[in-house]
This record gives C-alpha cells, sequence and structure tokens, in this order.
C-alpha cells in the first residue's frame, strides 16, 4: 500500500533589490550603515519613534536593535555574515516577530565615484500569503530609507563616520 502525503509548493518571491551608489569609500559607507544608524534612520521607521541609539553587534550571531529614550530594547534581527567593509547579511523582522524575518544581504562594492550599495531582501515566500504584499510595501520603506542614508555619506565629505568595529 502506497500512501501519498500533499505538499504545497510554493512558488519562489522575487528578491527586492535597491541599489544605490554613494560618494563614500566601502568602509565609510559599511561604517554609517552600522555604527551611525541612528542619524539617518527615519524615526518613523522605528519602534521607540525616538531611538537614542541603533545598534549592530559586530558578529555572525549579533543582535540588531534600537535603544529607545527611555531605555528599553527593541530588537530588530540578527546578523548572520558580519564581512567589513564589504558584505553584511541579517535576518531581518522590524515591525514583526523573529519567526517572520527574512533575510536582508548588504553588500559595498567600491566604485569610481564612491560606493555601489546593493540591498537584497529575500525570503518573503516563508510568509505565505503575506509576502507578496508585504514585499511591496517594503520596497516603500527601502525607498525612505536609502534617501536619508546617500544623503549622509553624500553631503558628510570631511567627516565621514567611523569604521565599521
Amino acid at each position: 500500500m502506497t500512501t501519498w502525503v500533499a505538499t504545497k509548493v510554493v512558488d519562489p518571491i522575487a528578491p527586492l533589490v535597491v541599489e544605490l551608489e554613494v560618494r563614500a569609500e566601502p568602509a565609510r559607507a559599511f561604517g554609517a550603515w552600522v555604527a551611525r544608524t541612528a542619524t539617518w534612520w527615519p524615526k518613523a521607521h522605528t519602534i521607540s519613534g525616538d531611538p537614542a541609539r541603533i545598534e549592530f553587534e559586530p558578529r555572525a550571531g549579533g543582535r540588531i536593535y534600537e535603544v529607545g529614550a527611555d531605555g528599553r530594547e527593541h530588537p530588530w534581527g540578527t546578523v548572520e555574515v558580519w564581512e567589513p567593509p564589504a558584505r553584511l547579511v541579517y535576518r531581518w523582522h522590524l515591525f514583526f516577530a523573529p519567526e517572520e524575518a527574512t533575510t536582508v544581504e548588504v553588500t559595498f562594492t567600491g566604485t569610481d565615484a564612491g560606493t555601489a550599495v546593493r540591498i537584497e531582501q529575500r525570503g518573503w515566500e516563508a510568509l505565505g500569503e503575506a509576502g507578496p504584499p508585504r514585499r511591496e510595501r517594503t520596497a516603500g520603506g527601502w525607498a525612505a530609507v536609502t534617501a536619508p542614508f546617500r544623503a549622509l555619506l553624500d553631503t558628510d565629505a570631511t567627516t565621514g563616520p567611523r569604521e565599521a568595529p
């Protein structure tokens, strides 16, 4: 006797890719992403609404979290790959439960004009039916986040961010 088990095949959802170029070397761009996040990350895209700081613990397994003005910590994700100044990969669940995390990979590649920054967010299919609409909403979120990041590096040419830890 043969027993068949029905399984649902989940169609892959294309990763969300955001690309931009900043006028800074890769080490400065990586440093700004991980060490000066609270200076450029939009307050409307935080849990506390006015974080005292945003931390990336500099290692695989490190936490990503914000600390509100009241001292409370709010988790955002977990670092999976820490390769300064070229690459950072993390599980990301800002505004969601950790089991609803997606994977974000950010690469920093030197160019003649500065650094090409590429953000790829993937793993939407693990969210089931919520995946496609969340991906679409997140595209607007990345636009709001990358604009002040670019502005910081494009105007902060002389006093750039500290190097990544």
